[in-house]
């Protein structure tokens, strides 16, 4: 309850921080004229700058936090790997090709977006990364090599794309798309964000037990009665798709997948039908206020805040690499190595 209160106060917050001069009760009366309620009272500038630029930002930093951070803590028990994060996967490098084809070479003639091009990349990142595991073995530690096969395969075909054929323009425009940016946040990537995300947490919590279990290896997870197979391929595919949907409407922001399932570890233990949501949750707050900061630390420009996550994280990585095996003692042992 307090995390949740501390998300709507950190999304009211940030859509005030900015030049506009709003205040939370502006934010407020906005929120309440668009459900029904009195008029706000602001002019038409002001509160377009709040219901069309601002919450909608916050509200897809809060998602793509949350996802990433799902996942993230997900991944990391049902591969036992505490440096495991959601582009593990391959996912995030096949989006960025995907997106690059769409902008750079135009695949599909105009016909598909810059988002719909990014999730079509992922998607067949992810099934090259899936065959790559089950034609090898399907092991925990396959799969792991694959999603890193597949990630350098595609983010060296990114690099070819923007190397042979995009012009001094489109390579300023997609190199801020790869860096992450939610500037262009709208309510359709919101709706869609908010489906994917709460379609995996309702899935992963009910697969809670079962990642418990995954703790101790899947030898003893098998023995404990769990089918496997089926729930690996299950979360992985969940996981995927919900990292599929985000990484296609912000572009790649890093490291909040690695590192927030840690600090939410540190707040609850490993027991995952407390810590899945409280990941969720302290990964939303964390990027709402990365993405704030983004936004107006060098106004006018803006900083990619897939840029800031990654200032921010790679201290954060640095302790999580010498911490060692010490994961294990927290349910994410380092049996498959990276």
């Amino acid at each position: 309850m307090v995390a949740a209160l501390a998300l709507a106060a950190s999304v009211a917050l940030a859509i005030t921080v900015g030049q506009a001069g709003l205040g939370v009760a502006d934010v407020w009366r906005v929120v309440a004229e668009r459900l029904g309620g009195p008029e706000a009272g602001l002019s038409p500038l002001r509160e377009g700058i709040v219901w069309e630029l601002r919450l909608p930002r916050a509200l897809l930093a809060a998602l793509c936090g949350a996802g990433l951070g799902l996942c993230g803590a997900v991944l990391q028990s049902l591969l036992r790997n505490p440096l495991a994060d959601p582009f593990v996967l391959g996912v995030s490098s096949g989006a960025s090709t995907g997106a690059v084809a769409v902008v750079v070479l135009g695949v599909g003639g105009g016909a598909l977006s810059l988002s719909a091009g990014a999730f079509v990349g992922a998607a067949l990142s992810f099934g090259l990364v899936l065959l790559l595991a089950h034609t090898s073995g399907g092991t925990t530690d396959r799969v792991l090599l694959s999603g890193i096969a597949g990630m350098q395969l595609f983010s060296a075909l990114t690099s070819l794309i923007v190397f042979t054929s995009a012009d001094a323009e489109q390579t300023r425009g997609v190199l801020f798309w790869l860096l992450g940016s939610l500037g262009s946040a709208d309510w359709g990537e919101v709706a869609l964000g908010a489906g994917a995300l709460g379609l995996a947490l309702v899935v992963c919590l009910a697969r809670a037990d079962a990642l418990d279990a995954f703790a101790f290896g899947q030898e003893a997870a098998a023995s404990l009665g769990v089918p496997v197979r089926r729930v690996r391929l299950t979360l992985l595919l969940v996981t995927a798709l919900l990292t599929a949907v985000l990484v296609s409407s912000s572009g790649a922001i890093g490291f909040v997948g690695l590192v927030l399932p840690h600090a939410a570890r540190a707040l609850t233990g490993p027991a995952h039908r407390r810590l899945l949501p409280v990941t969720a949750l302290v990964g939303a707050v964390f990027l709402v206020w990365v993405d704030t900061v983004a936004r107006t630390l060098l106004d006018p420009r803006e900083l990619p805040v897939g840029v800031a996550t990654s200032l921010l994280g790679v201290p954060a990585f640095v302790v999580i690499l010498h911490r060692g095996r010490r994961g294990r003692a927290h349910g994410v042992g380092g049996g498959a190595g990276l």
